[in-house]
């Protein structure tokens, strides 16, 4: 029977950290359906998933309209699936959970069903909503960047959105240090709740940090929260004998591979020595490296193997770096 399912009592032994100067609180370690949590997934075997990490004290699932299994038919579709368990196993857990959508890249035809206009914001939420089963998300997101549509309508359509009750919180994910300034100014002149900051950052990618973006959400109250803290999985010991020719980067991190792939392979090998030496893997390194800055709320992971999300989770167990670590992965990484 559906209902059997009772999340585990001892779920909320972990740490939790705040979005910036915001009473939202998130698990150190969050997981994201950006693949494979689409209309060609198995939704029995992506339940497990869920269920376990719940249990295991990530109550944050964060996801976005455009996520789906990478065809025009899909998009939407890693909503449903994770409206489906929000629908039954998960519903009498809806208060503990912080369910994150996002509207901003294709979701259906024609010129409002891309980017951040007042319509495209304010129609996407009523669709989101609809595919998650739920009244309200906890936090809405601007997908990106418009750069046809002004800063402040989108700004003016997610406060409209807190204010009909629709979102709790809003954050933007993409936006850099200009864009960035003038959404903070204007969010706090409505007084929206406005939190989180979403970026690609992981151990070889410090972009976040080195642009001015760390200080201007620091300086605003506003926290970050990495996706992709792992490269595509290069942050793993899966890359350490060579890179493949089929290995597909992430457009933000491209210029990892300026030097050529057997330089970032000697790279990660490097790292991989350190983090043997502090009794971790490179992908767990790799994610407490990023939770070492308190602008950081949490770092998204995706997978959707259990082992590998307990293996993930065991990074937390060892967040400290010595003087020594810190340099000699500052050296590394430059």
């Amino acid at each position: 029977m559906n209902n059997m399912y009772k999340a585990a009592d001892d779920r909320y032994q972990g740490e939790v950290r705040h979005a910036g100067d915001s009473g939202l609180m998130l698990p150190p370690i969050s997981l994201g359906l950006w693949r494979n949590f689409g209309s060609d997934a198995p939704l029995k075997e992506r339940k497990k998933v869920l269920l376990h990490a719940f249990d295991k004290g990530i109550f944050h699932f964060d996801v976005a309209d455009h996520y789906g299994d990478g065809t025009k038919d899909g998009f939407g579709s890693s909503e449903k699936l994770i409206g489906e368990v929000l629908n039954s196993d998960l519903k009498p857990y809806r208060d503990e959970l912080v369910i994150s959508t996002k509207v901003g890249y294709e979701i259906h035809d024609g010129p409002f069903g891309t980017g951040t206009s007042r319509k495209s914001v304010l129609q996407g939420i009523d669709g989101s909503l609809e595919r998650l089963n739920l009244d309200y998300v906890d936090v809405y997101y601007a997908h990106r960047y418009d750069y046809k549509t002004p800063v402040y309508e989108t700004v003016r359509a997610l406060d409209d959105v807190v204010k009909a009750g629709k979102a709790l919180y809003v954050g933007v994910s993409n936006f850099e240090v200009p864009q960035m300034k003038e959404a903070v100014k204007l969010f706090k002149e409505l007084g929206t709740p406005f939190v989180l900051d979403q970026m690609s950052m992981n151990l070889l990618n410090n972009h976040v940090e080195k642009s001015g973006l760390d200080d201007v959400l620091r300086d605003g109250g506003v926290g970050a929260i990495a996706y992709g803290p792992l490269c595509e999985g290069l942050l793993s010991d899966r890359y350490l004998n060579g890179i493949t020719d089929s290995f597909k980067i992430h457009p933000t991190n491209k210029q990892l591979l300026a030097n050529g792939p057997d330089a970032l392979v000697k790279k990660l090998n490097d790292l991989n020595a350190i983090a043997k030496n502090r009794h971790q893997t490179l992908s767990q390194m790799a994610l407490v490296w990023l939770l070492r800055d308190p602008v950081v709320a949490s770092v998204i992971i995706g997978t959707t193997n259990v082992d590998h999300l307990d293996q993930n989770l065991q990074a937390l167990s060892n967040q400290t770096f010595s003087d020594d670590e810190v340099s000699a992965i500052e050296k590394l990484i430059k």
